[in-house]
């Protein structure tokens, strides 16, 4: 039968696009299926302040990488073993665990922790005490340590070379941003709300910075923010010119110094950003703060402030050591005093009915509680290798206002103000005050501690110490 004769043949059209000749029946052709979701942003310009909602959540959609290592000359002789990421603080926990711990807590669950200077204790935390717990079925801490390779047989010459001679292993999830973190600072923040910022702004890179720190010796350098919240210069000192060739003009207009605000070396990059900046613009650049993002903002990216207002140290002195494990050691009840009678000032001002409607005394209290007792909340914990140790054994002893860690033993002593690290011994008659006592990694027996010329983990007879910081097995490291 020739063609022309198929007058009792239809046409249907089926839902693959293309013409088939068949018998004539009654058919009916399904509609196709409606094709599923995507996970791009196609309206986030339209509606900036709906973008965060379009994307997946967190954990499937945010990486960061952590930095371990910080400079190995602020906190010595506590780096003479470790980095400052391994650092023992209030007790049980390592620096770097408060980053971790605020990236878990944030549903962010991909971790690259890159490290290169004195290493082997903080791999050896990490890769222990971040094994799978609490991070899900595709969550996983990553340890990238520097190595010699025969495209770069040096070492990290900063954080952004790092991150370019990482990015074979950076690259392997199909993340859409990637969160940029130092591992040695003491804090709390819910990345997720940084995130989201950076998403509803539809910024190419989120700069977190400290709305009511001052700025007189800052480590991440200084950025200009306009009332928009969007950078447009970077110092690196205070009194510098900024660094910005593109929006060099508008810094005349500035007016006050509320515009002006120290970094926190927390950023939030769009992952074809970073890689653009660490491979194409700036592929000779080391610094990620001094030299990758004065070069974004002359590029013209879009780039945007992100304040926090909380409690953050960011370790840059044996003092601001001594000080942040200080804080540990303040009790509830005291921090709780101390936010009624800021309440009670701010009552007493002059307020406009908006103002006072933003005022909620519970709010208020539980901040200020947990901003001074920050390793006490159970919202957000603070997550650590656990060393299944005994509960520390106090026979006789006074304490006072102090943290003890797991394991330890004191007998017949008088302990105030001060820190006491894992497997101490403290012996009768000793006297500690406002000191911290790093502890040890180990338990050697008594015999060894009473015969050592330098007390390992132990304080013998009638010693009394004040504003004393004990490194770990090393004895004393600095008197204050």
């Amino acid at each position: 039968m020739s063609l022309h004769a198929s007058s009792h043949l239809n046409i249907v059209q089926l839902p693959h696009n293309y013409n088939y000749a068949k018998p004539a029946l009654k058919l009916t052709v399904p509609a196709a299926p409606p094709p599923p979701p995507s996970l791009a942003v196609k309206n986030a310009q339209q509606n900036p302040e709906h973008a965060a909602a379009l994307f997946p959540p967190a954990n499937q959609s945010v990486a960061a990488i952590v930095f371990g290592d910080g400079s190995p000359s602020r906190l010595y002789p506590l780096t003479k073993r470790r980095s400052e990421g391994a650092i023992p603080i209030a007790g049980n926990y390592r620096l770097i665990d408060a980053v971790v711990s605020n990236c878990i807590n944030s549903n962010i669950s991909k971790i690259y922790a890159l490290t290169q200077f004195n290493s082997t204790s903080l791999n050896s935390h990490l890769s222990r005490a971040y094994s799978g717990a609490s991070l899900g079925k595709e969550g996983f801490v990553e340890v990238i340590a520097a190595c010699q390779t025969p495209e770069a047989m040096g070492w990290f010459k900063g954080p952004a070379d790092a991150i370019r001679r990482s990015l074979s292993v950076l690259e392997e999830y199909p993340v859409l941003e990637f969160l940029i973190l130092p591992g040695h600072h003491l804090y709390k923040m819910n990345y997720q709300k940084l995130v989201e910022a950076h998403r509803n702004n539809s910024a190419d890179i989120t700069i977190a910075v400290h709305g009511s720190r001052r700025y007189d010796n800052p480590g991440f350098g200084i950025f200009t923010v306009n009332s928009k919240n969007q950078v447009t210069g970077f110092l690196r000192e205070p009194g510098m010119n900024p660094e910005s060739a593109q929006h060099s003009a508008t810094f005349t207009d500035i007016p006050t110094q509320y515009n002006i605000y120290p970094g926190m070396g927390i950023y939030v990059i769009n992952r074809d950003v970073m890689i653009n900046l660490v491979t194409e613009h700036f592929p000779t650049a080391n610094d990620l703060t001094g030299e990758i993002m004065p070069g974004a903002i002359s590029l013209g990216m879009k780039i945007h402030a992100y304040k926090f207002e909380g409690y953050w140290e960011d370790m840059t002195s044996i003092e601001a050591f001594y000080h942040a494990n200080m804080e540990s050691t303040k009790n509830a009840s005291t921090a709780a005093h101390k936010s009624v009678r800021n309440l009670e000032s701010i009552n007493t001002r002059s307020l406009t009915n908006a103002e006072t409607s933003n005022i909620h005394k519970n709010d208020l209290l539980v901040k200020n509680v947990c901003a001074d007792s920050s390793f006490y909340d159970r919202d957000n914990p603070l997550y650590t290798l656990p060393r299944h140790l005994p509960p520390t054994l106090i026979t006789d002893a006074v304490i006072v206002d102090s943290v003890v860690g797991d394991g330890c033993v004191l007998s017949r002593c008088k302990i105030k103000g001060t820190v006491v690290g894992m497997r101490t011994r403290v012996g009768e008659g000793a006297t500690i005050e406002d000191s911290i006592i790093m502890g040890s990694d180990t338990y050697p027996g008594l015999t060894q501690i009473m015969v050592s010329a330098t007390f390992l983990l132990g304080l013998g007879k009638v010693q009394s110490l004040k504003k004393l910081l004990s490194t770990r097995m090393q004895g004393l490291a600095k008197m204050f």
